[in-house]
């Protein structure tokens, strides 16, 4: 197993440092507010110092949180998580603030980004700052405090949901095996089952969700906003893109990508000779074979994960195998209190989806999800793999705002591994690099291999109508914070109209009307979700390459972009993995074009 590395850059903060407590937090904030900067090496001294301390307090956020999406029935991981949100960020946070304008005013004075021999290194570093100094009002804190704890309620009320199914109580997420059998009637009680569990939850996540809403155009409107879209946007520190440019990407997908979909849904009606399609007929394979199950429980999981990347890159798969073997831990520790990097089970108690949160003071990496046996597990464990290897590669970094980079580069990091993965998912031919047993491998048929990479290739394009759909849900509901839940209905049910799969949802409707609760990004990352498409454009190209130059080619540029951590512009990421920065409308056509091409070499 993984250990943390020993990477330090600074004296400043102790090893006995507690980040959860603000007696422990707030002589060091004071320290440096009041340490004097002479010149430009004192400056680097003092962002160094600074950098762990922000990295250190980051870190016991992060166990928090991981503690508590593992098990949100564990009173004391909520109360810990809670007490904290509630005490430790409103006090911080204006400090922080005086820290950044002492950086800033000093970055001014002392020519930071001309140090010798230094170039552009604090370009990015600076601008980020003085959008945080811009955006900061004191009166937003105890309202940020509030949201996260809604935050969490709504991750609370979702980890809660379990239906007694087949003689079993089961979570959601382990309810998705029933959506792939080719048994129509099971399907659709399974489906039923499903929707009339969150739709009695329906109304209290309407309630979380309104109060969000009043919130943040609060928060805006403090900062001289307009509404929360301008405002998010700012604080998303979206220097590269703006609101056209969603729109347009709205506009592509609608025109180049939902056509696409809707045909391959008329595809799967005639295939399944229905009269027509329901919601459950949209993952059971369409010429009645029997599901697919890559794996059972996390550790295969994670041993054919380990595998798969051993072939790709032996340089990825050494990565991952030094985060353990797939036993659940129900936190960021072992029970005998060794640190724990992965949560793969799906459970009850356990928050719903998937993340990989870094520990930005040990370096230590943290991938948390829902397995319950699906291909679209496999996905998961691939995609979060990825942005370990992104925290990973970065971890010499000294400061740690260039740790990360932006999310819209994050997720390219995430969701190339999904697709150049492919070729490897079955099992190894003579002369491959890795190990030649088909338990090594998640298909060791070839059939099922190519029913997997064309369900990953279908998926890969699908989900941008999906993302379009979320996205620009987001611009209305937060330009208009006054609509009342009616005008949401009806909106969301226009949105799905225009992007949505070509279903029959009669005597469904309050479950269609609802279907956006589902979406966890919009209680607690508003307006993150564009990112995924502006990034599955990229992976697609990343993909290409991988076609037309060869998978390590691929993946050397790969490598080479997420090196850099958050070091340059977003534009400037994408170039170093040899991408272009675009999601409009010619680039959704062009790879869209290239995807259909290849759906016609893989059977349905």
């Amino acid at each position: 197993m993984a250990t943390s590395p020993a990477v330090t850059n600074s004296e400043f903060v102790p090893n006995s440092f507690d980040g959860t407590s603000w007696p422990g937090i707030e002589p060091l904030l004071r320290a440096l507010r009041e340490r004097p900067v002479r010149d430009r090496a004192e400056l680097e001294r003092w962002l160094l110092d600074r950098s762990e301390l922000d990295a250190a307090c980051s870190e016991a956020q992060a166990i928090l949180y991981i503690n508590m999406t593992c098990n949100t029935e564990d009173k004391a991981a909520q109360q810990a998580y809670t007490t904290y949100i509630e005490t430790v960020p409103p006090k911080v946070k204006p400090l922080a603030f005086e820290l950044d304008r002492k950086q800033t005013t000093l970055s001014r004075e002392l020519g930071l980004d001309s140090a010798p021999g230094r170039g552009d290194r604090y370009k990015v570093l600076v601008r980020d700052v003085a959008v945080e100094l811009e955006l900061f009002r004191a009166e937003n804190v105890p309202i940020q405090t509030e949201l996260s704890l809604l935050s969490q309620r709504y991750d609370q009320t979702v980890g809660a949901m379990t239906v007694e199914f087949d003689g079993q109580e089961r979570t959601m997420p382990q309810m998705a095996r029933y959506m792939e059998s080719t048994d129509r009637a099971l399907r659709e009680r399974a489906w039923r089952t499903m929707s009339d569990r969150r739709l009695r939850d329906a109304e209290a996540i309407s309630d979380i969700y309104d109060e969000m809403i009043a919130k943040r155009d609060v928060v805006a409107r403090n900062a001289g906003f307009a509404d929360f879209v301008g405002y998010a946007f700012k604080e998303k520190h979206r220097f590269d893109y703006g609101v056209g440019e969603c729109g347009a990407f709205h506009r592509a997908c609608a025109e180049h990508i939902v056509p696409l979909v809707r045909r391959l849904d008329r595809e799967r009606k005639d295939t399944l000779e229905l009269e027509d399609l329901r919601p459950w007929d949209l993952a059971v394979d369409p010429k009645g074979r029997a599901p697919l199950r890559p794996f059972e429980g996390g550790r295969q999981l994670v041993a054919k994960a380990v595998a798969t990347f051993d072939r790709l890159d032996p340089r990825l798969g050494a990565m991952l195998r030094s985060m353990g073997d797939g036993s659940n831990t129900l936190g960021a520790r072992h029970a005998d209190g060794s640190v724990a990097y992965l949560d793969l089970d799906s459970r009850k108690g356990k928050a719903p989806g998937g993340y990989q949160y870094m520990r930005d003071r040990s370096r230590a990496p943290f991938i948390f999800m829902n397995a319950a046996g699906l291909q679209r597990d496999v996905s998961t464990m691939l995609h979060e793999a990825g942005h370990a290897f992104h925290s990973m590669l970065c971890v010499d970094e000294p400061l740690v705002n260039y740790r990360t980079a932006p999310i819209e580069f994050c997720e390219v990091a995430s969701m190339s591994m999904e697709l150049l993965t492919m070729p490897y998912w079955g099992q190894p031919q003579n002369g491959s690099r890795g190990s030649a047993g088909k338990d090594d491998c998640f298909y060791a048929d070839e059939a099922e291999l190519a029913r997997a990479r064309r369900h990953q290739i279908e998926g890969a394009v699908g989900i941008l109508p999906w993302i379009a759909t979320i996205d620009k849900f987001q611009h209305w509901l937060y330009s208009k914070p006054d609509h009342t839940r009616d005008e949401r209905r009806v909106r969301w049910l226009l949105l799905d109209e225009e992007f949505g799969h070509d279903v029959k949802w009669d005597g469904l409707e309050a479950s269609r009307a609802h279907a956006w609760q589902r979406q966890m990004h919009l209680f607690g990352s508003p307006f993150y979700y564009i990112e995924y498409g502006i990034a599955q454009l990229g992976a697609l190209q990343l993909w290409l390459h991988a076609t037309e130059h060869g998978d390590q080619s691929a993946v050397e540029a790969y490598l080479a972009g997420l090196r850099l951590g958050g070091s340059k512009p977003l534009p400037d990421l994408f170039k170093a993995s040899g991408l272009t920065f675009d999601f409009g409308p010619e680039m959704v056509k062009r790879l869209v074009d290239r995807v259909q091409k290849e759906l016609e070499t893989l059977p349905m």
